[in-house]
């Protein structure tokens, strides 16, 4: 799990610092990364997925899953189609704070499914009780991993 821009910490770091870092976790056995920024800003993502990809492992574009006015199922797509655009072998929603509802997740798997042809995942904390439940209805939608 990468922080994007921000690697392992909370700071960003320069572009060179990320691929040395992501090349030096490869050659010591590191094969799949899920990269994600808490802001869902690509930009921040971008320098980590590349680097990923240029060392053969697996770049996992991430979204991470929030609500608010601005954060509609048409930003969520938008999200994907920029991840997949920088190049990545699949895209993960990660539901850090547990508030990804039943019918929420069955609705962004479905649709993200229909849009894209990518190989999609699902990472759900059970902070607020509905974790189990929003990951039937992922698969359901035909969520790939959970």
């Amino acid at each position: 799990l990468l922080r994007g821009q921000n690697l392992l910490g909370y700071r960003h770091y320069a572009d060179d610092v990320v691929e040395r870092f992501v090349e030096r976790a490869v050659k010591n056995g590191m094969d799949v990364f899920r990269v994600f920024d808490a802001m869902n800003d690509p930009r921040n993502m971008k320098a980590a997925l590349q680097a990923v990809r240029s060392h053969g492992a697996h770049a996992q574009g991430t979204l991470s899953y929030t609500t608010s006015p601005a954060h509609t199922l048409q930003t969520w797509l938008d999200l994907t189609e920029q991840l997949l655009e920088t190049g990545v072998d699949s895209i993960a929603i990660k539901d850090m704070s547990g508030i990804l509802t039943p019918m929420a997740a069955y609705e962004l798997v479905s649709e993200i499914k229909k849009r894209f042809e990518v190989r999609l995942h699902l990472h759900c904390h059970a902070t607020t009780g509905m974790a189990e439940m929003a990951l039937l209805k992922a698969i359901e939608a035909g969520v790939d991993g959970v």
